[in-house]
């Protein structure tokens, strides 16, 4: 059996999670709505995206035993991911859920890039860099636009 990876539904979860708490977790935002979006992305998305993930792997010529360990282990890894995320929003105010799921998001993206970079003979600190780098431009971007509809 091939090697089998999950770092697709891993860094969705993180970097989606961390842009949506971005977004949401400021204003007129509710903790429960923010959750509920949390969950909707934790489950519809994460069945979505495992579907196309499956389909990919069946379209590769995957083995059907191999590709559902790599369906069935990017949902529930994704769905771990989110819900560490959910916890965050729970336990604390909205601005302190927004601090803490960037860090901890971005210590999540480091340790991934990390190991993705040793396993492709690359350096880890350019590697965490380079997915850090695109992990912030997807929250400030999400920042932006929960102040701009704020405003609306």
């Amino acid at each position: 059996m091939k090697n089998i990876n999950f770092s697709i539904g891993t860094t969705a979860a993180i970097v989606t999670s961390m842009g949506l708490i971005a977004g949401l977790a400021q204003g007129s935002y509710t903790k429960t709505g923010l959750v509920t979006s949390l969950l909707v992305f934790a489950i519809a998305d994460n069945i979505s995206d495992s579907l196309s993930l499956h389909i990919y792997k069946e379209s590769e010529g995957t083995s059907s035993r191999e590709t559902s360990i790599f369906t069935y282990g990017n949902y529930i890894a994704r769905l771990f991911l989110s819900t560490t995320f959910i916890l965050i929003v729970l336990l604390f105010s909205s601005y302190l859920a927004f601090i803490i799921s960037f860090l901890w998001g971005s210590i999540l993206l480091a340790i991934l890039s990390y190991f993705i970079a040793k396993k492709k003979g690359t350096s880890p600190p350019l590697e965490i860099i380079w997915h850090f780098t695109i992990a912030l431009m997807v929250v400030l971007g999400s920042r932006f636009l929960g102040n701009l509809l704020l405003k609306i």
